[in-house]
């Protein structure tokens, strides 16, 4: 008796009992919400192979019944099923052809009802391992991309984290000396406000007042420029190039930095009148450059002096020079001083309370105004900055610097 031909015939039969017995399986349950088509899925073709298998006329489809259930096991993975799942659907599947096939197999032989009952089960497991073996195919790629991407995500994630403790920290660093310069002279308002201080001390007052409100604004000015950093072109510093007055801007410098030199005990000059009267700059970049710089010293010296000095370097250039008599730098520090929250000490006596981000805030501002700056440092005796800037910053030339 062969049971193929009885197979092939009542197959849609044998599909819609195991429809059925899946519908009614509760530990199936990522098939609730599927049209009974895509529950189906290739099992119609698995059965066809399988009336291959079970004849003895025909020759075997095994190529179809491993092609298809791999299939089956691919489209299980992207449907969201769990591999409990696909074994209960193969179960339910070997109930459904045993149910029909049933009245039949008692009818033959003994011989013959073993045999197809072990071609049956032969057959239904080689398809339950290579679905098995889609499905992990297809969950391990499912997990390499999901790598990938969180892999992207995370980058992405420490890259604005990155941004944001950048920006924060050179906002913090830039907007450390303007207010400590408020501070100071508010501080000196005050004391001289609770004596009795002579009429004629009134000018003093209002200068006071006047670097304390001039203070005020370079400071909004540098919060305003870090709100700039989270628009969508963040994290880029452009120019705004007008004709600079560079004895104004090395003069406002110096009443930013002289409370600091003066509770420190240190000296600060400066000499400017080899400096060009006018330069086609960005005046507040400049000051930031100068401010960092002096400070800078200021930061790293224990003892001496502070001293600034312009120059003409031929016709299209001019210097700046911010000298120190403070720890100085070793060598083999000098080529990553001016890198992000770099800090270098001498020793534990040395070390500041500084981000490290002066220098590197320094270095970008240069490039960004076309510059050069040299550095000459000797631990103990001192450090040496000399920035060469151009007479007229081209804005053709200037690239936003990211910071």
């Amino acid at each position: 008796m062969d049971l193929s031909q009885l197979l092939a015939q009542e197959s849609d039969t044998v599909i819609e009992r195991w429809i059925a017995y899946v519908r009614a399986d509760r530990r199936i349950g990522s098939d609730q919400a599927m049209p009974d088509t895509a529950v189906r899925d290739s099992v119609p073709d698995v059965l066809k192979a399988m009336v291959t298998i079970l004849s003895h006329s025909q020759v075997s489809d095994t190529q179809t019944l491993m092609s298809k259930s791999l299939v089956h096991g691919h489209l299980r993975a992207s449907q969201g099923f769990n591999p409990a799942e696909i074994a209960e659907e193969y179960r339910l599947l070997r109930k459904a052809i045993f149910s029909v096939l049933n009245g039949s197999l008692l009818k033959g032989t003994v011989e013959e009802t073993l045999r197809t009952v072990h071609l049956i089960n032969e057959v239904v497991d080689v398809a339950i391992a290579f679905c098995f073996q889609s499905y992990m195919e297809e969950r391990l790629r499912e997990l390499e991309q999901l790598h990938g991407q969180l892999s992207l995500v995370n980058q992405e994630l420490a890259r604005l984290l990155r941004a944001n403790q950048d920006n924060l920290s050179m906002l913090t660093h830039e907007m450390k000396t303007p207010l400590t310069s408020i501070i100071g002279y508010a501080d000196l308002l005050l004391r001289n406000g609770r004596q009795n201080v002579d009429p004629a001390d009134n000018l003093n007052h209002f200068e006071h007042i006047e670097r304390v409100v001039r203070n005020g604004h370079q400071l909004l000015h540098l919060v305003n420029d870090a709100l700039e950093f989270t628009r969508s072109d963040a994290g880029q510093l452009k120019l705004q190039l007008v004709p600079t007055e560079v004895r104004h801007i090395i003069h406002e410098v110096f009443e930013i930095v002289r409370p600091l030199a003066l509770a420190r005990g240190l000296e600060v000059s400066i000499e400017d009148e080899a400096a060009p009267e006018a330069v086609i700059s960005d005046p507040f970049r400049l000051q930031q450059i100068l401010t960092n710089l002096m400070s800078n010293a200021i930061r790293y010296t224990r003892a001496g002096s502070i001293y600034l000095m312009c120059h003409r370097e031929g016709s299209e250039h001019w210097s700046v020079t911010v000298r120190d008599t403070g720890i100085g730098i070793a060598p083999e520090h000098q080529t990553q001083v001016f890198d992000p929250y770099a800090r270098f000490a001498c020793d534990e006596r040395n070390t500041t309370d500084g981000t490290g981000l002066g220098l590197a805030i320094v270095a970008q501002l240069v490039k960004l105004l076309q510059g050069e700056i040299r550095l000459v440092s000797e631990v103990g005796i001192g450090s040496t900055f000399t920035v060469v800037f151009p007479i007229e910053v081209h804005s053709s030339v200037a690239q936003p610097v990211a910071v």
